[in-house]
């Protein structure tokens, strides 16, 4: 089942990436059922906090009318930057699943992990689910521009 969800954020990825944005999926499940996606959006809407995890959390926020999202699950293509997993903590999110590191930027246990720290009283859940499709997809996106 969990590989499923993160295909769906690959699917969400790859939309980002058509439109030239840094690929990033994400999709929020509750009671095994998809409530909110999103992908990254920082280009199209000039908005720096357009991230597909901050996007996907205001959706499920709104369509479940509260921002505690205590029962909900989050899967994303890319290991969240420490904004986003800022706001993944904040919103309550038990559990979220992760495609691929991020060694620049991740905030989930790679380079800093703002979701299992004592200091901030934050202990998510996080597991990681490896993809090859996840990693690809970024890598290949960062070739290209550069």
């Amino acid at each position: 089942m969990e590989k499923k969800f993160l295909e769906e954020a690959l699917i969400e990825a790859e939309k980002a990436s058509k439109l030239g944005e840094v690929p990033v999926g994400a999709v929020l499940v509750k009671d095994g059922q998809i409530i909110a996606r999103a992908f990254n959006r920082k280009e199209l809407f000039n908005d720096c906090t357009a991230h597909a995890e901050v996007l996907a959390i205001k959706e499920a926020s709104q369509k479940l009318k509260n921002w505690r999202l205590n029962d909900c699950e989050m899967y994303v293509t890319l290991e969240p930057c420490p904004m986003c997993a800022s706001v993944i903590a904040a919103s309550r999110i038990k559990r979220i699943y992760i495609g691929t590191f991020d060694p620049i930027m991740g905030a989930c246990g790679s380079v800093i992990n703002l979701l299992q720290n004592d200091y901030l009283n934050y202990n998510i859940d996080v597991k990681w689910m490896y993809s090859e499709n996840c990693s690809s997809i970024i890598t290949n996106f960062f070739r290209k521009i550069r």
